[in-house]
């Protein structure tokens, strides 16, 4: 933001003839609560302070947000948030009744759709019901993204939006029987992801993939939430060994709740998009999503045991490391493998095993020498290869093995170790936590 936003302004306004007056001075940030994570809303918050308004600019600073942590703290009257002396704070009303807008907005995009479907049953002008919109508008309880949803589960174009409908209006229980407001959102999200499962699962291409656990993944990859790492779901694709492009089968029957993609600041980077944040906290709740819930430990696991799988396929004939992982031969999956699996504490023994015994050290060797300069900044990877090493030593007694590693951990240790010396002047608190090992006869 200093130097994007900061800085050129100011140089404009030390400009004698520039009319920085001139320019326009409001900022609009609207969702600050789906940044992912409270930190990283905290973070927002402390940045448009420090750069924007210590800084003595014209700008006027719009946020919309719900009372997240991070905005609840810093406007905190009692604790003197350090934005609750700068900040006009306008809360919107608990009162406030969304069912006529709701209701309107039902009316209005069903009818347009049904105007542009081929299903003359839905072009018919006793279509939709008023008996539908009304149960409809019930099961919504004022939550306006349960009307949005419907909206986009009754367009696909697929099928007919008379069909899903009915779908959608079956689905929804008698008034009365919601416990809670998202209770009847909920209903809407199993029912999709229900449907979307068998569909996917029918097809013979993917018998015997587990639909919610690959969907998980994906979802859990979007959040940075393993080593804050992201992979574009292409690369992740290859990283759960499926074809590529196989995220975009994946949610085929889901486009009213998630696609994918394409950034528009990295090329050929794609990435998941929830419509709206509650499907996001609906996968993450178990209390909500009840059996469609998979834990991240789940898919830690799966993860890893897929990249121990594809790694052992690997060939140390020349050149077929990048052939072997395409997409990912510049972000490695011995990367993946040191995140995922906790810098292998959650590899079982006969991972580790399979690893040691199927040339898997003179593989990631292969590997991290296709990517070296990537590789040397991520110190999971010798923390990874050295907890593998004592696994192999003390309780697998395995001293053969793990001889066999020693070379390589200290190779990659040292490669690390030199470049975090050279960013960040941390050798000491480097060599505590990864010592170097000695090697075969040299102790």
């Amino acid at each position: 933001m200093d130097t994007l936003v900061v800085r050129p302004f100011k140089q404009l306004q030390a400009n004698a003839g520039s009319e920085a007056g001139t320019f326009p001075h409001a900022v609009l940030i609207d969702g600050l609560d789906e940044c992912a994570g409270e930190e990283r809303q905290a973070e927002l918050l402390s940045t448009i302070k420090h750069c924007l308004l210590d800084n003595d600019l014209p700008f006027r600073i719009f946020i919309a947000s719900r009372p997240e942590w991070a905005i609840r703290s810093a406007l905190n009257a009692e604790t003197e948030g350090y934005l609750y002396p700068l900040a006009y704070r306008i809360q919107l009303s608990d009162k406030y009744d969304a069912t006529d807008d709701i209701r309107r907005y039902l009316w209005w995009r069903l009818q347009g759709i049904g105007r542009w479907s081929h299903d003359p049953r839905a072009r018919s002008h006793t279509w939709p019901t008023v008996e539908d919109i009304e149960k409809l508008v019930k099961a919504a309880s004022g939550q306006f993204v349960y009307a949005a949803t419907v909206v986009k589960y009754v367009s696909e174009r697929r099928s007919s939006p008379f069909d899903r409908l009915q779908t959608v209006v079956d689905w929804t229980p008698e008034k009365g029987q919601f416990a809670t407001p998202f209770a009847a959102l909920d209903v809407l999200y199993a029912n999709i992801l229900s449907t979307a499962k068998e569909s996917y699962e029918a097809v013979d291409t993917n018998r015997g993939r587990n639909f919610l656990l690959l969907l998980r993944a994906h979802h859990i990859n979007s959040d940075h939430r393993v080593g804050g790492r992201k992979w574009a779901a292409q690369e992740f694709d290859e990283i759960l060994n499926l074809e590529r492009n196989a995220h975009e089968v994946l949610v085929t029957d889901l486009h009213s709740l998630v696609i994918f993609h394409l950034r528009s600041d990295i090329p050929e980077f794609i990435e998941m998009h929830f419509y709206h944040r509650s499907f996001s906290e609906f996968l993450d709740n178990e209390s909500r999503s009840k059996n469609f819930f998979i834990t991240e430990t789940q898919v830690k696991g799966y993860v890893s045991e897929g990249l121990v799988q594809l790694i052992n396929q690997v060939s140390l004939e020349p050149s077929s490391t990048r052939a072997a992982f395409g997409t990912l031969s510049e972000e490695n999956p011995v990367l993946a493998l040191a995140l995922y699996s906790n810098e292998g504490k959650t590899l079982s023994d006969q991972q580790i095993l399979a690893l040691a015994h199927d040339d898997g050290w003179r593989k990631f060797d292969r590997m991290l020498s296709e990517t070296w300069r990537f590789a040397r900044r991520h110190v999971q990877l010798p923390a990874m290869l050295f907890f593998i090493m004592q696994r192999l030593k003390n309780e697998l007694e395995e001293p053969g093995l793990a001889d066999a590693l020693k070379p390589y951990y200290n190779k990659w240790r040292k490669l690390v170790k030199n470049y975090r010396e050279w960013m960040y002047n941390d050798e000491n608190l480097f060599s505590r936590l990864l010592p170097e090992e000695p090697e075969e006869g040299k102790g």
